[in-house]
């Protein structure tokens, strides 16, 4: 299986590893990239391995309101220790998610967070989508697989490129954190307001209403 630098850049975004580790790692499990992580963990190579099993259960429910009250977001964050979750360090991550989350609109935190469903129904549009450009049918599921990628990017908020930083992706930057603190940090929810949304807004129709009180006269 051909290694190519976006599998590198993923598994070192997710490990930390070294560039040319995370590639030795890719090759020698043939690019499955849950088996690379094992590698590099037995290894001693990647760099949350230690952090894996730990609890993360401190943390902030941080704020951001945006637009002078137009877009507000709530969200929580896990580290380990309360020492960790006073720093400015993570102070400035939990804000800079939520800032994120408001730009970027999200819809979950991660790939394992969208349901099955979403990705079925997903892939019958796409799918539906490349038959109507008429490409190939032996070509289309690969298609449908690389649109997917691009799916979770917009969706998925560790997916998503950093708005402060779009040659990062939020995962990259929660690592980088992560690393910097010595523990393990999660992103573990979060919720977006926007004003007015879901509410039906009433149109005004001038010409109507006049109508309809000429005919009422």
């Amino acid at each position: 299986m051909e290694i190519t630098s976006a599998m590198v850049k993923e598994l070192r975004e997710r490990t930390q590893a070294g560039m040319m580790d995370c590639k030795k790692a890719l090759i020698e499990t043939n690019g499955d990239m849950d088996k690379a992580i094992e590698f590099l963990r037995e290894k001693g190579l990647a760099a949350n391995a230690k952090k894996a099993g730990r609890i993360a259960a401190e943390g902030l429910v941080d704020s951001y309101i945006h637009m002078g009250g137009k877009i507000g977001v709530l969200i929580e964050v896990n580290c380990e220790t309360d020492f960790v979750a006073n720093t400015d360090t993570f102070k400035n991550l939990c804000h800079d998610l939520a800032l994120q989350i408001a730009a970027s609109n999200p819809l979950f935190v991660s790939k394992e967070d969208v349901p099955q469903g979403n990705l079925d129904k997903e892939r019958e549009i796409l799918r539906a989508q490349a038959l109507n450009e008429g490409k190939p049918e032996k070509i289309v599921d690969r298609m449908v697989e690389g649109r997917i990628e691009k799916y979770y990017k917009e969706v998925c908020l560790l997916e998503q490129p950093f708005v402060k930083n779009p040659d990062i992706t939020v995962q990259a930057l929660v690592n980088e954190t992560a690393l910097a603190s010595g523990e393990r940090i999660s992103v573990r929810r979060f919720t977006r307001y926007e004003r007015g949304e879901g509410i039906e807004k009433k149109t005004s129709d001038l010409a109507g209403e006049i109508e309809a009180l000429t005919q009422q006269a």
